[in-house]
């Protein structure tokens, strides 16, 4: 059984998920007294251990085995029983770790930390990162309506990582509108948190009563050196300037607050803007069921300035996991961020491990392939193939009904698993 030293500051969500699977595995971990991080990280003799000087780290007790990543050391201090007893349920518990790592974890972060004063607020980046928590949350809650727990019939690592990723935005941002909405999710954190070996080592969370509050910028303050003289001409002199600069916003919110045009660098804009108002379309889509939002969208469509591409991936046979072609989808998506104000996609995964294909339509302005506009979008379009489709035909109809509604299957029968929507 694993012994040894786990180097923490306190409250580390990552070093909960050691000391928690510790707790039901029985391993010896003890937390080093005295951390304080930014210092003991930093000095000689933890960077001789530990060259990143990144923590959690953890260091065994005969000091063979030095660890840094909070999943790793997780996985040495637990038992069979938190790791799975067999390679399927092994393969199970791992892929909700590294789902955790991928679509939890950087979305939950966007969305806390600005409230935590951990990162300046801005607006239009923490509405995104809400937007992609509560739709990965939404496939958690579907998972979890017909079980207890996340693999087996009892807590796994599987729970203790996805538990402790959630933590932060249970406590802060999911007001209990937002928990109502995934009932499954939050019956099974209420649960896991009131679990015995939990509470040994965190109290149950207080969950966010409320919408939390918009943080205010607080410009920084130059601090005087401590014993500086200086006569009341000179001091005035120095402050005028000083007043002046921290009228200032800094830029992100200046971003938010001013209402005045600025010079535009969207590629887009070179374009005629024609008659369709994407903000609209997608505001309905993700409001209405597609039984209205899909006729709205060709009511509203303006074929004249705005086009419609079908979009299929070259390589499938190199597709293994579903959670990692869906890393796939996610990361092509984040690298065409800026691309969002004027277009919208559906993209979807057919099939299942190690026999899947990703297609999906998507609608932009203008008529040509939009990637070519930026540098920014290029990287990964060409692993795609693109067809450009008719808007009057029946064909493009009824894939515009199957992308957008996330049914059917895919040319070679095999049936839909997931989707993705750009927006």
């Amino acid at each position: 059984m694993a012994a040894g030293v786990l180097y923490t500051y306190p409250e580390n969500f990552r070093a909960y998920k050691a000391l928690i699977a510790a707790q039901y595995s029985g391993a010896d971990v003890k937390v080093a007294p005295n951390f304080v991080f930014g210092e003991t990280n930093k000095s000689e003799e933890f960077l001789r251990k530990f060259p990143a000087g990144k923590v959690p780290a953890f260091e065994s007790a005969d000091g063979k085995v030095l660890l840094t990543e909070s999943n790793a050391i997780a996985y040495l201090v637990a038992n069979a029983a938190l790791r799975g007893n067999d390679l399927q349920t092994q393969a199970q518990v791992w892929q909700w770790a590294s789902w955790a790592d991928s679509e939890l974890l950087p979305a939950s972060c966007a969305w806390v930390f600005p409230y935590l004063g951990i990162m300046q607020f801005n607006k239009q980046n923490v509405e995104r990162a809400k937007s992609d928590l509560l739709a990965a949350l939404r496939v958690l809650d579907a998972h979890l309506l017909s079980r207890t727990f996340l693999v087996t019939e009892r807590v796994t690592l599987a729970d203790i990582v996805v538990f402790t990723t959630l933590l932060h935005a249970f406590q802060h941002v999911l007001e209990p509108s937002l928990r109502a909405a995934v009932p499954n999710v939050t019956r099974w954190f209420l649960t896991l948190q009131h679990q015995p070996p939990v509470t040994a080592v965190l109290p149950p969370a207080q969950l966010c009563a409320a919408t939390p509050v918009v943080p205010k910028f607080q410009p920084q303050q130059d601090n005087k050196k401590d014993g500086a003289k200086k006569d009341k001409k000179s001091e005035k002199k120095e402050q005028a300037p000083k007043k002046k600069e921290e009228a200032k916003p800094a830029p992100d919110l200046a971003d938010e607050l001013d209402e005045k045009p600025k010079e535009s660098k969207d590629p887009f804009d070179s374009l005629p803007k024609g008659t369709f108002n994407m903000d609209d379309f997608k505001r309905c889509y993700s409001n209405e069921d597609e039984a209205k939002s899909i006729p709205y969208f060709w009511e509203k469509f303006d074929p004249q300035n705005y086009s419609i591409w079908y979009a299929e991936y070259k390589y499938p046979e190199e597709l293994a996991k579903v959670f990692m072609s869906c890393n796939l989808i996610t990361g092509m998506f984040q690298r065409l961020d800026k691309m969002r104000k004027q277009a919208f996609a559906s993209v979807c995964l057919f099939g299942s491990d190690n026999d899947s294909t990703i297609s999906g339509v998507w609608v932009w302005r203008g008529h040509e392939l939009a990637f070519p506009l930026s540098p920014d979008w290029q990287i990964d379009y060409e692993s795609y193939d693109w067809k450009k489709l008719d808007p009057t035909s029946d064909d493009t109809k009824q894939l515009v009904q199957q992308y957008f509604s996330w049914t059917g299957t895919d040319k070679q029968g095999r049936k839909f698993n997931q989707g993705k929507i750009f927006k």
